[in-house]
């Protein structure tokens, strides 16, 4: 994988007067200042070589070279620095539907690795002093409406089962932790929290590194091929081969050589923050800090950072769409769950991409021998990824996938993803059409 400068890293603060600049807030406030790195070049030889320098990539670098275990990667600008920044426990599928999809044992096995996936990333946190923002008081879960509420009462009843620290906040309890008076109930998981995420990210890179693990940046794997018992990955100023591969390119997979496309289709995520609103305006506003969504059919995402953004979001892709468009969304979004800020100015905006899949489960796949890859992460990379990463390194190390939360597999590929990936955008930007319209809210 390459990386780029991105547009959040140039230029921040000059506008054009009434623009909405697509720039990523988290690279232009991240407190972790980015690793300074030099492509691959040469030739080289390692025990595990790692493509892909996001959150599973510098996950897996980091626990195997705590390991001893040597690995070469890159540090791409991709989801793991662009998403939402909530520590969620689980996936977007509740407890008892996640068996369903995927069977009691293995539904339950993902229920347990995805549920303690908080605290292995607080831990790592805390353990490499990582400055990320970090907070840990929980996300919220918001109800927008009456089936959503008794869709929240149906996960609590699910998660409580199995003994997660979770409450039902119902009227004014709830609006004390939202700011809003339209939500009369959310579900607090206390396992949860927030953080920066391109903070994050580089916090791992920086960790794998002084671990001893090699690092490399603007070395795109153009082809992988086989040598005797190896295989060789080949980039633009160099080579490097190794007998065991790991693909973590995870939705920013392009390359026509990389099988792991085949087991995914792309979807994206954009999100608006707004200027630093002042405690005395902003102050009632999700006033622990906690990240929120709601239970729309397309979700609305809600936080504030740590200089009091209000940073708002949603399934679509909002890279290339006018600028109207977008202020127009926010404003409908922002009115309707906090008119007491009155007139909002939006700073910037920007969008990543997201992995998803059929059944909305993540894939751990073997590709060939000695190669396995990863993908289908559906929203919930930076818990998700952290402990696929330290699993995927026990398992090279003794063969245990058990510390995964699914088992790694030979799945058939994903039918008509273009045309998968085509409905879910298009549905996603009829759907805010119809709440900048004030046909849908």
């Amino acid at each position: 994988m390459t990386t780029t400068t991105s547009r959040a890293q140039r230029g921040w603060g000059q506008r054009p007067e009434g623009a909405l600049p697509e720039r990523c807030l988290w690279y232009a406030t991240s407190p972790e200042p980015s690793l300074t790195l030099h492509p691959l070049q040469d030739n080289h030889a390692t025990d595990v070589i790692v493509i892909g320098g996001g959150i599973t990539g510098l996950s897996t670098a980091l626990h195997l070279a705590e390991a001893g275990i040597g690995e070469a990667g890159g540090i791409p600008s991709g989801a793991s620095g662009r998403n939402v920044g909530l520590v969620n426990a689980g996936l977007w599928l509740p407890p008892d539907d996640l068996c369903e999809a995927l069977g009691e044992a293995v539904g339950e096995r993902a229920n347990a690795v995805l549920g303690d996936a908080p605290a292995a990333v607080f831990a790592l946190i805390e353990r490499h002093g990582i400055d990320c923002q970090a907070t840990r008081t929980g996300t919220l879960h918001l109800a927008h409406n009456a089936r959503g509420e008794r869709e929240l009462a149906r996960r609590a009843e699910q998660f409580r089962r199995r003994d997660a620290p979770v409450e039902l906040l119902e009227a004014e309890a709830c609006r004390q932790r939202v700011g809003t008076r339209r939500i009369r109930r959310a579900l607090l998981d206390r396992r949860a929290g927030t953080l920066n995420p391109t903070a994050y990210t580089r916090g791992l890179a920086r960790a794998a590194r002084a671990a001893g693990a090699r690092l490399y940046t603007q070395s795109p794997a153009k082809a992988v091929t086989p040598v005797g018992d190896d295989w060789r990955v080949t980039t633009p100023r160099g080579s490097i081969r190794a007998p065991r591969l790991v693909i973590a390119t995870n939705a920013y997979t392009e390359e026509r050589w990389n099988a792991v496309r085949h087991h995914f289709f792309p979807g994206y995520l954009f999100q608006v923050a707004s200027r630093p609103l002042p405690e005395a305006r902003a102050g009632d506003i999700l006033p622990e800090r906690q990240g929120a969504w709601d239970t729309r059919t397309v979700l609305s995402s809600l936080r504030r950072d740590p200089e009091g953004r209000l940073i708002l979001g949603s399934l679509g892709k909002g890279e290339g769409k006018p600028a109207t468009y977008l202020r127009c969304w926010a404003n409908r979004i922002q009115r309707h769950y906090f008119p007491q800020l009155g007139q909002v100015e939006w700073e910037c905006t920007w969008t990543g991409r997201i992995a998803f899949t059929p059944d909305h489960t993540p894939r751990l796949l073997a590709l060939a021998p000695g190669i396995w890859g990863v993908t289908g992460y559906n929203g919930r990379g930076v818990t998700t990824g952290t402990v696929v990463g330290k699993g995927f390194a026990r398992y090279l190390i003794s063969g245990d996938d058990a510390a995964l939360p699914v088992p790694v597999r030979c799945p058939p590929p994903i039918r008509a993803r273009a045309l998968r990936s085509t409905g879910y955008e298009g549905g996603f930007t009829l759907y805010h059409t119809g709440q900048c319209l004030r046909l849908l809210i």
